[in-house]
């Protein structure tokens, strides 16, 4: 089934950041604001991934920036953030995309990875946000998008601090809303289901797993990165302009 996609007339010029755009759930959503015209700045470590992407967005006439930042840094994403607002203007569009749910147990983790854990799961965003704030507020208006995860609501194991992370976003969404709500700023969660990205069916969507997802979901077929990227485009957009401080989840009826 092909998955359509709206336009949003008021996302043309807008600025839009999305972190580990290079790839994954990422990459879909810096396309898909780029065909609305959205000036897109990304970032992600995978350099020739992000140039690649970047020169092809290019190439169609889209206006899209990339640089190649390790978002734990805070002090070289917010520099890279900076040159975005130069070149492409104040952001008022922020997609905390970044994560990583690599496997791990209470037994291995120890106090350094539980650290890297939170910051490329949690902490980035928190001072993404604090940097495009100015931003938004100067501007009259913004939109955060922060990721979350079905993963656990639904208590699952095998990735504790990963879990962790993800809730704790769910709730900085919450207090961020109330903090900003009055410089209409809208911040909200969105929250993908087992979405079938390259990473995921070459590490761990096998046939136990699509018996699973199968039986799980409400609805048939498979959770793709643009169905991801279309609830990203509303709530980036004005569509959405009374919906702040809620979860968004995408995940075909499972949770």
């Amino acid at each position: 089934m092909t998955t359509q996609q709206a336009i949003y007339p008021d996302l043309k010029d807008k600025t839009v950041l999305v972190s580990g755009g290079a790839s994954g759930i990422g990459e879909f959503m810096v396309r898909a604001f780029a065909a609305q015209g959205a000036k897109v700045a990304f970032v992600d470590r995978a350099q020739s991934q992000g140039e690649r992407l970047a020169a092809l967005l290019n190439s169609k006439g889209q206006s899209v920036e990339f640089e190649c930042c390790d978002i734990t840094d805070e002090i070289g994403y917010r520099a890279a953030i900076g040159r975005f607002e130069h070149s492409l203007g104040p952001i008022t569009v922020l997609v905390n995309n970044a994560a990583n749910d690599v496997r791990h147990s209470l037994e291995e983790i120890d106090s350094h990875m539980f650290d890297q854990l939170i910051a490329v799961n949690l902490k980035h965003a928190f001072f993404a946000a604090k940097a495009v704030v100015p931003m938004m507020k100067e501007a009259g208006s913004g939109s955060i998008i922060n990721l979350g995860s079905v993963g656990w609501m639904m208590a699952s194991a095998g990735y504790p601090v990963y879990a962790a992370s993800k809730a704790a976003a769910h709730g900085m969404t919450r207090a961020l809303a109330r903090e900003l709500g009055p410089n209409h700023i809208r911040v909200n969660t969105l929250v993908p289901g087992w979405v079938m990205t390259e990473k995921q069916l070459a590490m761990w969507v096998d046939d136990a797993a699509k018996e699973l997802i199968a039986r799980s979901q409400c609805l048939p077929g498979s959770v793709m990165p643009e169905h991801i990227a279309n609830m990203a485009l509303f709530l980036a957009s004005d569509a959405s302009a009374m919906c702040s401080a809620q979860n968004f989840i995408v995940d075909g009826g499972w949770v």
